[in-house]
């Protein structure tokens, strides 16, 4: 039982858990986002469903609906999730790199080495 207990307060956990809660309700915006996007094609070129089309008596037009929705939602995930994120996470790895760096030990230990040396002159 100790063992179950760790494995659900493991912070991996919660941020799964928040991950898929944001995730799902995403998904949502993403597809509403879609359909809009669906009806401006479908109002500059016809209808934006597709799933009557079809060549040789095989129906592709659910595949070219799929296609078209796995387009949109990439464009949608990088230019509003994954673009930003890059920005933002360069940003902050140059105000790290800007950021002196702090001593190490061996440097503090002769910085102290020298001040001992300094008082005893």
């Amino acid at each position: 039982m100790k063992g179950f207990k760790e494995f659900l307060m493991r912070g991996n956990l919660v941020e799964l858990a928040v991950a898929v809660i944001i995730g799902s309700v995403f998904a949502k915006v993403v597809e509403t986002f879609t359909k809009i996007l669906t009806d401006f094609i479908g109002f500059f070129g016809g209808a934006p469903d597709f799933s009557s089309v079809n060549i040789g008596g095989v129906n592709i037009g659910n595949f070219i609906n799929a296609v078209i929705t796995f387009v949109i939602t990439a464009a949608v995930v990088y230019f509003f999730v994954v673009k930003p994120y890059n920005a933002m996470r360069a940003r902050f790895k140059k105000a790290e790199e800007e950021a002196p760096a702090e001593p190490t030990s061996e440097e503090l230990l002769t910085e102290i080495r020298d001040l001992l040396r300094a008082r005893n002159i």
